[in-house]
């Protein structure tokens, strides 16, 4: 009876091992590495799962071996890629081809150019070098083997971008920094006076906001800022409705209804209402709209619409829709769901006039957020402002149904277990399907970093992991129980640095977490600027890094909106408020305890480096009895503790700065907590009002050392 039962054992090896060939052809990782290091192998219903995602059977064994065979046959019959990547760097330059096959280049002028003799690769292939005179940007690539000929998209990225120069600057959740002026949240114009005040008297080089993306057209929104309904498109919430130029042309009753519509939400010092803000706001922006344009306005109203294209009046006629059936695109009559369909096109004339106005809207913010980047350039800031890149997009949003064939269903992008969220993420978002978006030759992915990077002078990319790979779950699994999906990290950073170059932009990449080898010297190498986040800032043995061996190419800041402020920290909150929450996965007394044990190695580190005059006990004491005597020296210690690191940029959260002490996202939560929804405040909970910032002595201190450190200006 044993040999039948070795042999099953054979065969159901081999067949686990044609399922990890299949997975690893794909990019699909059978096996991932935790945040501890351990070897973790990924369950054989998430391989299959987010196979069929793809568009592979992996159902059987028969169908495994099936497309295994379909693989085989695809690769001898491939001449090209969908995109051929290269830059002007000896061995990324080389366009790679199957052996006698002849290769050409064809200029966006149209001028075909001839590359030399190619050479031999160890593969069996022959590698091209690029033509010398092959300028930078999009072009295409032909290639001919006996009577096949195939071409591909050709795109000839920079070497690396720009190093900036040092300097600091403010972060900040923009909704949360109101003024008086503003309508119950932070906006446009506030955030051009936090660029002027900040650059011109504070000597800051940036202003790096939260992701400024297009939310729901109609209630209820979705306070968070990284579940956006498009990156391409801003969300109308942020203008400032007194700057819409048609403004200074309305009648006085009509001012005075606008003025009656802001004055409630100005008055309003709790939690923020983005439905009660957008409510109040599309009616003023619905009186705008309908004043007469003068010819010159009109005339740069078409421009834009122009320039826009297409997108916009997809992104445009989707709000429309949604106005009428709901913001959740898969709930609409079935003939609605294709965004290329006969009978959108008839619905978008039937509703042109919303279409327009939608449009129209996105015609406002292009100024407006114009306006706030030429403000914060002449304040003397080298970058201005750097927007915020969320990683995704809803399953129900305007993205998804014009790009629809280009993501994976079934899927959410999110996040594997690690020290802060031990029981993973799942965002709720799906993610690029890396074939289709590959043969879209990554137009939606181009189209939508050229519009963030027209509105300002740096772009940071919120998990940088997207350029390489990202983590799948299964829709309706555990986080725990997901996988990484690879996908083609030089296309896609070639696609970001291109249009880097062009805008003359810094990019940062928030490298935090469990990251894949060479990811990190790959961004390096391309220019672009990682994430030093001092919390993680840890040798191998657990200890606080002195700040000269952090990274130079790097923004440096103590923390991130998905933790607590410096004061918030100090006090272990984010222990307290995950214990609540039921987010830990072990008794909160060791939690607390091994809080305490990284709190003081940063204070005794920051005693050694002669920052703090206490000893680290001292403060432990008083944080231990709920006193809060050390808190700004402990605060001003670690924005010092910054200044000292090498880092090119160094942020000051808004938020440390005023000692807030309420995070602004606790993640693997929704209603739970106010989730995107605290308006900056101090450690009494008072709010801050944006107006006041220029003379609170708190922030005099916290920005002391990082603008002594900085400062290039006079």
């Amino acid at each position: 009876m044993f040999p039948p039962v070795v042999n099953e054992q054979v065969n159901e090896r081999a067949v686990d091992e044609q399922l990890h060939r299949l997975a690893q052809a794909h990019c699909v990782a059978s096996s991932y590495k935790d945040w501890r290091e351990r070897e973790t192998p990924v369950p054989k219903e998430t391989l299959v799962a987010v196979l069929a995602a793809l568009g592979v059977d992996a159902s059987t064994p028969g169908a495994v071996r099936d497309e295994l065979a379909r693989l085989e046959e695809q690769r001898r019959q491939r001449l090209l890629p969908p995109v051929v990547a290269c830059r002007r760097v000896p061995g990324a330059d080389q366009i790679r081809v199957p052996s006698q096959t002849e290769v050409s280049v064809e200029l966006a002028d149209g001028t075909t150019l001839t590359p030399p003799p190619a050479s031999p690769t160890a593969e069996g292939h022959l590698a091209y070098t690029l033509p010398s005179e092959t300028p930078l940007g999009w072009h295409r690539v032909r290639a001919r083997r006996g009577s096949q000929e195939q071409d591909a998209a050709l795109l000839v990225a920079p070497d690396r971008l720009r190093t900036p120069e040092r300097v600091w600057g403010f972060t900040a959740q923009l909704y949360s920094v109101r003024s008086r002026a503003s309508w119950g949240m932070g906006d446009l114009h506030d955030l051009a006076q936090l660029a002027a005040w900040s650059g011109r008297e504070l000597d800051a080089g940036f202003v790096l906001v939260n992701p400024l993306h297009a939310t729901e057209p109609t209630p209820p929104i979705n306070p968070s800022p990284y579940s956006p309904m498009s990156r391409r498109f801003a969300s109308p919430l942020y203008l400032r409705v007194e700057d819409v130029p048609e403004y200074r042309d309305l009648s006085a009753d009509d001012r005075e209804r606008i003025a009656a519509l802001a004055a409630p939400l100005r008055q309003d010092e709790r939690l923020i209402d983005r439905d009660a803000v957008w409510t109040a706001k599309r009616q003023a922006l619905e009186t705008l709209y309908r004043v007469p344009r003068t010819p010159s306005r009109q005339q740069a109203y078409e421009s834009f619409r122009q320039r826009e294209g297409t997108a916009l009046t997809a992104f445009a006629t989707w709000c429309a829709l949604a106005e009428e059936h709901g913001n959740d695109w898969r709930r609409w009559p079935s003939v609605l769901r294709d965004a290329d369909s006969p009978a959108v096109a008839r619905e978008a004339e039937r509703l042109a006039p919303c279409v327009d106005f939608h449009a129209w809207l996105q015609w406002q913010l292009d100024e407006q957020l114009t306006a706030v980047q030429r403000t914060a350039t002449a304040s003397g800031m080298p970058i201005g402002i750097m927007h915020d890149l969320a990683v995704g997009v809803t399953h129900s949003s305007a993205d998804a149904w014009v790009y629809r064939d280009a993501f994976a269903e079934g899927m959410s992008v999110g996040a594997p277990p690690d020290e802060f969220n031990q029981r993973g993420q799942d965002w709720g978002q799906p993610p690029w399907h890396p074939q289709r978006l590959a043969q879209a030759e990554y137009a939606p992915y181009r189209d939508m970093l050229a519009a963030s990077l027209r509105r300002g002078g740096g772009l940071r990319i919120d998990h940088a992991m997207q350029v390489s790979r990202l983590w799948w779950v299964p829709e309706g699994g555990s986080p725990a129980d997901g996988t990484y999906v690879g996908y083609d990290r030089n296309a896609l950073l070639s696609c970001l640095t291109w249009e880097a170059a062009r805008a003359d932009a810094v990019i940062v990449g928030e490298d935090l977490g469990t990251v894949e080898p060479q990811v990190r010297e790959d961004l390096a190498e391309r220019g672009v600027l990682g994430t030093s986040l001092l919390w993680f800032e840890r040798d191998r043995a657990g200890r606080p890094k002195p700040p000269g061996q952090w990274r130079e190419l790097s923004l440096a800041t103590v923390g991130t909106h998905d933790m607590p402020p410096i004061t918030g920290f100090l006090h272990g909150d984010h222990v307290a408020l995950r214990d609540r929450l039921g987010l830990l996965t072990r008794p909160a007394a060791d939690e607390a305890a091994d809080h305490r044990r990284l709190l003081a190695g940063w204070l005794a580190l920051l005693h050694a480096e002669g920052l703090l005059a206490d000893p680290p006990d001292a403060l432990l004491r008083a944080v231990a009895r709920g006193a809060h005597d050390h808190d700004e020296a402990a605060a001003a210690a670690l924005h010092a503790l910054l200044a000292r690191t090498p880092a090119r940029l160094i942020g000051v959260s808004l938020a440390d700065a005023v000692g807030e002490r309420r995070t602004q996202n606790q993640p693997g939560t929704s209603d739970e907590y106010p989730n995107w929804r605290v308006p900056l405040a101090g450690a009494d909970g008072r709010p801050v009002p944006l107006d006041d910032l220029p003379a609170d002595p708190r922030v005099a201190a916290a920005v002391a050392p990082v603008r002594a450190a900085t400062r290039t200006r006079a």
